[in-house]
């Protein structure tokens, strides 16, 4: 076989054989990567000095479960004061009902009371003629009584109590028994030692 063009030049002497040149090694750093070439974009170092792994993102810092209160910590979240004043509003309504229900065993107390005192000491007459005319609740009342309870009344010897509405004529130490259990139950006592007002008429028939 014939030789090439480049055989034959070499062995003429024409041409060295040239060896090819050797390729510079790359220069490495102290971690065992290349030098950034120009162009490159530097890696972000973390704080620490460390570089972020490659592919991905640095994890976001995490908060602290305290960071949604106020600065001095001290300060309740909105439920806590929402749990707060709904617990003190119903308080508040449980001490109403039993403040209520206290006034309501106490009345039916003093009812029944009053009842027992008055049961059977009541000195009305039912064809009594006489009204005798006093002051409650703002308005003038009446109730009748015999010529004798007339005298007896303006006397202090007989008295005026309420009664689930009706006005009972009693003995003036009935009346003291009744005031003591239900003050607001005693209508008319008079006091026969107390001073006559001059505003009253004398013809007033009372």
């Amino acid at each position: 076989m014939a030789d090439s063009l480049r055989d034959q030049l070499l062995k003429s002497g024409l041409v060295q054989k040239l060896k090819p040149e050797p390729r510079p090694e790359p220069v490495r750093t102290s971690s065992g990567k290349p030098p950034n070439r120009p162009g490159d974009k530097p890696a972000a170092v973390r704080p620490g000095g460390s570089k972020p792994a490659q592919g991905k993102p640095p994890a976001a810092p995490c908060r602290p479960a305290s960071a949604s209160r106020s600065p001095s910590g001290a300060e309740p979240d909105l439920a806590q004061a929402y749990a707060l004043r709904a617990r003190s509003e119903r308080e508040e309504r449980e001490r109403a009902q039993r403040e209520a229900e206290q006034k309501a065993r106490e009345k039916r107390e003093r009812k029944e009371q009053l009842a027992r005192l008055l049961n059977g000491k009541a000195l009305n007459v039912a064809d009594a003629e006489h009204a005798r005319h006093f002051e409650h609740g703002g308005k003038i009342r009446r109730v009748y009584c015999t010529q004798d309870q007339l005298a007896a009344v303006n006397g202090g010897e007989i008295a005026v109590v309420q009664q689930n509405g009706r006005y009972l004529l009693v003995a003036a130490d009935i009346a003291q028994q009744v005031k003591a259990a239900s003050a607001d139950a005693l209508v008319l006592l008079v006091d026969p030692n107390a001073p006559v007002d001059d505003d009253v008429p004398a013809d007033l028939i009372w």
